[in-house]
């Protein structure tokens, strides 16, 4: 068992009771095996079904990335809609983007369904990070509303963007209005809440090691199932080896700084929208409902540092430099998984094993219809499975051994492409 780590959502959270570990033999119509948005979704989803349905989490329900994130929801995915038409066809993108746009009405109708109390804020505003990123934003803007007539997005110049953000770093941005921004820990413990009510059966600290035969074997007992499915994002591979290829992870830092003064929240962010950036290895930030500017940049593939303040804290002020009297009082680190597409890869290990992961930054919105679609697909509808599951995987290069340096050397490359 690890301890939490010291984040801000921790401190601020409303406090849940512990849950049992599991004990013994079990069986259920469904095991699932991570507590996150996307196996706490599918839970829900089955269990409001009627499905015997046992969830089964390694930590604590939320421990890892959704219960750390920046909180921010994103329309549609990594991809723009015009590269998904150019690589996968007008209909299949299509029926993508309509699975995005139902995700983010899933997860405001969970919210207020469920009563969940997450700080749920709308707006999101997608920053150029410099000059030559403002055309191809612009132009992606443009395709959204002429060809899928989505109305809540607008561009903004640099005035209005400094206006918004309260920074002088941008020479344009997208508002989103369709986009927004949440406590990610709340609404997890939320979905958790929701979940057993409706008659999960949720355990912590039991740490699935394989899955065999729709059993699924843990250090202290098992689930025999006649489904099971797989949501542990970027761990997927410890349990399903076979799709450790198509799932690789960074580590992404995030800062909160201690709340601020009536003249520095003024300054910062009037819109009250969460912000990210165009960069490829993005910074993305918020204010929160306790008055702190929670704020993400950098990441890594290994070797964490040991100062995540220290790293994180000159892109803070190279966008807010009226901030550097501000202490930062919490710091914390959280694991993405990504793939190579940066879509989400959902599939079938076999007809009775289904897994989803790889929402590559995304998954506030986008994991959480995830786990709805795995549910669909237990309980014998998998045609909105399937719209997910025909987007083709890539394997990431190099095998076992050289995947970790290769992803490693991407991503810098990525960073050199951000500053050109």
């Amino acid at each position: 068992m690890s301890a939490d780590p010291p984040t801000y959502y921790l401190a601020s959270a409303a406090p849940v009771p512990s849950r049992p570990r599991l004990s013994g033999d079990l069986t259920a119509d469904v095991c699932i095996i991570g507590g996150g948005f996307t196996g706490l979704s599918a839970a829900l989803h089955l269990a409001q079904a009627g499905a015997k349905t046992v969830l089964l989490e390694a930590e604590r329900v939320s421990f890892a990335a959704s219960g750390r994130n920046g909180g921010q929801i994103h329309t549609g995915y990594r991809k723009t809609q015009a590269e998904l038409e150019k690589w996968l066809g007008p209909i299949h993108a299509r029926d993508l983007w309509s699975l995005a746009e139902e995700a983010k009405t899933l997860l405001h109708g969970l919210i207020a369904q469920h009563e969940i109390e997450c700080a749920l804020r709308p707006g999101l505003i997608i920053a150029a990070h410099k000059p030559r990123a403002v055309k191809p934003l612009a132009d992606d803007t443009e395709y959204l509303v002429r060809k899928y007539d989505y109305g809540a997005a607008r561009m903004m110049g640099a005035a209005e963007t400094e206006a918004a953000t309260g920074s002088k770093a941008y020479p344009a941005a997208r508002f989103d209005a369709g986009g927004g921004h949440l406590h990610p820990l709340d609404f997890a413990r939320g979905l958790a809440r929701a979940a057993a009510a409706a008659g999960t059966l949720i355990f912590e600290n039991s740490r699935a090691l394989a899955v065999e035969n729709e059993t699924v074997i843990c250090e202290s007992g098992k689930v025999r199932a006649g489904m099971v499915l797989l949501a542990c994002d970027a761990f997927t591979g410890a349990v399903a080896p076979q799709l450790a290829k198509y799932i690789a992870h960074v580590e992404s830092y995030i800062t909160a700084t201690e709340p601020l003064p009536d003249n520095l929240y003024r300054s910062v962010l009037a819109s009250d929208a969460a912000v990210a950036d165009t960069r490829h290895v993005l910074d993305y930030y918020r204010k929160s409902a306790d008055r702190r500017v929670l704020y993400a940049g950098r990441e890594t593939y290994w070797n964490p540092p040991a100062d995540i303040a220290a790293l994180v804290r000159p892109r803070m002020l190279a966008v807010y430099p009226q901030l550097r009297d501000v202490k930062i009082e919490y710091a914390w680190r959280g694991t993405v998984g990504i793939t190579v597409t940066r879509m989400p890869h959902l599939g079938r290990l076999s007809e009775r094993v289904l897994f989803a992961h790889g929402y590559s930054g995304q998954g506030v919105a986008l994991a959480p219809m995830g786990g709805k679609l795995m549910a669909e697909a237990a309980l014998g509808k998998r045609e909105r499975f399937d719209v997910m599951a025909r987007v083709p995987p890539k394997a990431f290069p190099g095998g076992a051994l050289l995947r970790k340096p290769m992803v490693s050397a991407a991503l810098y490359a990525f960073k050199i492409m951000d500053a050109l």
